[in-house]
């Protein structure tokens, strides 16, 4: 297992950080608790891209088409938004006829294909067509897809391991199967690298994890507090982004947010650490 590298914090202050992205030279994150998207340049400068007006905490992730739209999970509205050109947030896709539970990640594939998981999996084809791919999920976390287009993986945090599906050329899934058992490991986001590695954010354990498929483990990261989610960027896609915040359990953080207070408990970071192999594949 090589030496652990030591994170530098880059942003503070987030209250519910998730779901970052590199993109277009600067990492984007959501806050689930302000309810905004949020720009950070490697300087740590923080801008607010997009702002939900929603009042209270929900999840909202996002990733990009290949023709540079942002779509963003509202998961209070059980939709898909699309930011347009000049700004404006269209519906894309309506998911709430699927389930009424929460909605959760997003993943795209570079021929436009969008998955969505929460209570199930669903796949929006670039015609807008919306259908369920993948069900009795674990607790249905991060997703990423490798370069070629022809596997996802997910993680499932309650099951603690990746799952893999096939992706067949209209974007169906198949061959569901255990990609790596994670031991005591409760993943939540993921993201591949060059080697066909993945790293996993870790909350309970307070770390992130790289493991090759089947489980082994090459790296480990310990931090100070939950870690929610990771991702591979930066100008050689070599610096491994985290997203932390202090967790104290699922009860307390839902009366939490059932009293409009997750906006207000601000113990989340973004942290940055060099890496040796780069970032691959989506998102």
């Amino acid at each position: 297992m090589s030496h652990e590298p030591k994170p530098q914090i880059l942003l503070t202050n987030l209250s519910f950080g998730e779901s970052p992205r590199w993109h277009a030279g600067k990492l984007w994150v959501s806050d689930w608790g302000t309810r905004e998207l949020l720009t950070v340049s490697q300087d740590g400068k923080r801008e607010v891209a997009v702002k939900l007006g929603f009042p209270s905490f929900q999840p909202i992730c996002m990733d990009w088409l290949p023709d540079g739209r942002l779509l963003i999970v509202s998961s209070a509205e059980g939709r898909l938004l699309c930011r347009q050109a000049d700004g404006s947030l269209t519906t894309y896709a309506e998911l709430s006829q699927f389930s009424s539970q929460p909605w959760n990640e997003i993943v795209v594939d570079s021929r436009g294909n969008a998955y969505i998981n929460g209570e199930v999996l669903l796949l929006i084809t670039p015609d807008g067509t919306v259908r369920q791919v993948a069900n009795n999920l674990a607790f249905p976390n991060g997703m990423a897809i490798t370069p070629d287009n022809t596997t996802l993986i997910l993680a499932e945090s309650y099951a603690r391991q990746l799952t893999a599906f096939d992706i067949a050329s209209d974007g169906s899934l198949s061959q569901r199967r255990i990609w790596a058992e994670l031991g005591d490991g409760t993943p939540d986001g993921i993201c591949l690298d060059a080697e066909g590695a993945v790293w996993y954010a870790d909350v309970p354990n307070k770390r992130c994890v790289r493991v090759r498929e089947g489980g082994e483990v090459l790296q480990t990261i310990t931090l100070d507090r939950g870690c929610f989610a990771c991702m591979l960027g930066g100008d050689a896609r070599k610096t491994l982004f985290l997203v932390t915040r202090e967790w104290r359990g699922w009860e307390a953080e839902m009366q939490a947010a059932s009293e409009k207070a997750a906006d207000e408990i601000r113990t989340g970071q973004l942290l940055a650490v060099e890496v040796q192999v780069p970032g691959a594949g989506q998102p």
